[in-house]
């Protein structure tokens, strides 16, 4: 019911919808007997529209979401036992029906992922979504994602697939029942977590209210950094686009809270931690946690 009461709400409440509705509805008005009221309509819509489209508003909005979490220091050991990638990075409604990868703009989710798994062979990948679709349904992520994986040079035995969850929070719990299940989940194993930048903190928030600790590996940034707050946009698209994103997630990060499917408001990168964290004789533990007992401590 979350779900599809997420989606509907969603898609009034986004300002690009918002603001086409206020001067849709302005246009209509300005034609009765309440024109001046219309007129009033339209032109917030029009100016609204424009700081949106424009200005760097966007960018300020998702700039807070994308430097909440720095990447996790992975070049100590332990090395990771596995790699979490959340979907989101393909559009399967086309991709099925041409028989070929179709990655959107978060198709860094995946290339990451191989780059990662490549770089540490012994590691699991891990990954998770669903057919998210509501008027349209397609085929699961995962299964377009494990062919663009094993076709990039990963093993099919590596792969670890969750074909179930359409939302981060499922993406954390369906997730942590699956590796469970396999024996793949204790406090002596560093699982990273990939997914967007802006998308972090509500991930990793889903992921520590299912008790399931993982580390962040971000990707697919949309800014430079605090250069970009003085950045306009060249086109009004691109700019409420940006504005649309980060709006979505700051609404999410406020609806998962209050609906208790995060640990806080805005996830930091010290909350929740286990009282323990993996490490390897000579080596410290990955974060600030004290070294698990059932490995030999520095």
């Amino acid at each position: 019911m979350f779900f599809y009461l997420a989606k509907v709400l969603w898609f009034v409440l986004q300002p690009s919808t918002l603001i086409a509705l206020l001067i849709g509805y302005g246009a209509i008005l300005i034609w009765t007997g309440w024109a001046r009221w219309g007129r009033r309509f339209v032109t917030v819509g029009a100016i609204l529209l424009l700081i949106a489209g424009l200005s760097p508003l966007g960018n300020a909005l998702i700039l807070p979401l994308e430097d909440r979490f720095p990447r996790a220091g992975i070049a100590a050991p332990p090395p990771p036992t596995g790699i979490i990638i959340l979907g989101g990075a393909e559009d399967r409604l086309v991709g099925s029906a041409r028989q070929a990868p179709t990655l959107n703009e978060a198709g860094e989710r995946l290339l990451e992922g191989a780059i990662l798994a490549h770089k540490f062979p012994e590691a699991k990948i891990a990954f998770s979504g669903g057919d998210a679709g509501v008027l349209y349904k397609s085929d699961s992520e995962a299964e377009g994602a494990a062919a663009l994986l094993t076709q990039l040079g990963i093993d099919r035995d590596r792969l670890i697939l969750e074909a179930d969850a359409r939302d981060t929070y499922e993406n954390a719990v369906y997730l942590k029942k699956e590796l469970t299940a396999r024996g793949e989940l204790d406090l002596t194993k560093r699982w990273l977590l990939i997914t967007s930048a802006y998308h972090m903190p509500r991930a990793i928030g889903a992921f520590r209210q299912a008790g399931f600790w993982v580390e962040p590996w971000p990707v697919d940034y949309r800014t430079r950094g605090s250069a970009d707050l003085t950045r306009p946009f060249d086109k009004v698209s691109e700019g409420l686009r940006r504005v649309d994103v980060a709006s979505r997630e700051w609404v999410g990060l406020f609806a998962y809270w209050m609906t208790g499917r995060t640990d806080a408001l805005f996830p930091g990168p010290d909350e929740g931690a286990p009282d323990c964290a993996p490490a390897a004789p000579g080596a410290t533990p990955p974060d600030s946690r004290p070294a698990c007992p059932d490995r030999p401590s520095p």
